[in-house]
């Protein structure tokens, strides 16, 4: 009862038209956003919007420091006011021990190996190709059968 027309596509969509006038513009395949008088073109063009919403602030993140394993914030913070050529020093004389741990350590691994083996690194067995009894034939696979 009322006013209008339901129309049902084929694939199922169904449409509802107040009047004669928006059903045939439908029917000829008129976008409504072409037309004016239409909400659709009202909503592109930004038409009779009164109570605008305004732009939603995003609240900054606010920084803060944990603690990490093997470090409480107090040394975190004591490294940090640290001046640069201090924290510089400090890195060169970690990375000197650090050296020099890693040359007591060769010499102990060096005399772990057996002598009757060598301790390089294997070659490969096979050393790319197809991997078949008949190199020949990978290679004629490649360059065409005449």
């Amino acid at each position: 009862p009322g006013h209008g027309k339901k129309f049902m596509a084929k694939d199922g969509k169904v449409s509802f038209f107040i009047n004669a006038k928006a059903a045939s513009l439908f029917k000829q395949r008129i976008k409504p956003v072409k037309l004016r008088w239409t909400q659709a073109w009202r909503r592109m063009n930004k038409k009779g919007k009164t109570d605008e919403t305004t732009k939603k602030r995003t609240r900054k993140v606010a920084k803060f420091q944990k603690a990490i394993v093997g470090m409480s914030l107090e040394d975190i913070k004591k490294k940090k006011a640290q001046k640069p050529e201090l924290r510089q020093q400090a890195k060169e004389a970690a990375a000197k021990e650090a050296k020099a741990r890693q040359t007591v350590k060769k010499p102990a691994a060096a005399k772990a190996v057996p002598k009757g083996k060598a301790a390089g690194p294997k070659a490969p067995k096979n050393k790319g190709g197809s991997g078949g009894a008949n190199p020949a034939a990978a290679t004629k696979k490649y360059m065409g059968s005449r």
